[in-house]
């Protein structure tokens, strides 16, 4: 066998572990909020469904516009997004495509807080956290269309 070929099939392996240890990280997350979820309502089982009607509700802003997580992160979290105020490319959500999206599991906490708070006015609930996550996972197609 080539070392080019070897090397090839190194790269490639790596790719899909790295790959992998997001969507891993996307489920512990997950896990954690049907946890939560579960110790709030006791019959709560996360919903891709449920979690694709969350990313494209629209919800009023405090300056009366309208927003989802949709209007920055296009209708398929699949797709490269664009933040609405300042025009520049958003990363993927979907941890199938983007194998950084759940690399730092602060950090998504840290941007579900502040983006929960910019589009609802509140926190999300951990059933909703939960719900988002299961939906991201199930998009791994970008359509190219926003």
């Amino acid at each position: 066998m080539k070392l080019s070929h070897l090397i090839l099939g190194a790269a490639f392996g790596i790719a899909s572990i790295s790959a992998h240890a997001d969507v891993t990280n996307a489920a512990k997350l997950e896990k954690k909020y049907v946890q939560i979820a579960q110790s709030v309502n006791a019959e709560f089982t996360p919903s891709a469904a449920e979690g694709k009607i969350f990313f494209n509700r629209k919800f009023k802003l405090s300056n009366g516009k309208e927003a989802a997580c949709a209007s920055c992160h296009t209708s398929n979290p699949a797709n490269t997004g664009t933040h609405l105020v300042t025009g520049k490319p958003i990363r993927p959500l979907s941890p199938a495509v983007n194998n950084k999206r759940f690399t730092d599991l602060d950090k998504v906490e840290e941007k579900f807080t502040e983006h929960c708070n910019d589009i609802l006015g509140a926190d999300c609930s951990a059933a909703e956290k939960a719900n988002f996550i299961v939906y991201l996972m199930t998009e791994r197609t970008p359509s190219g269309k926003k």
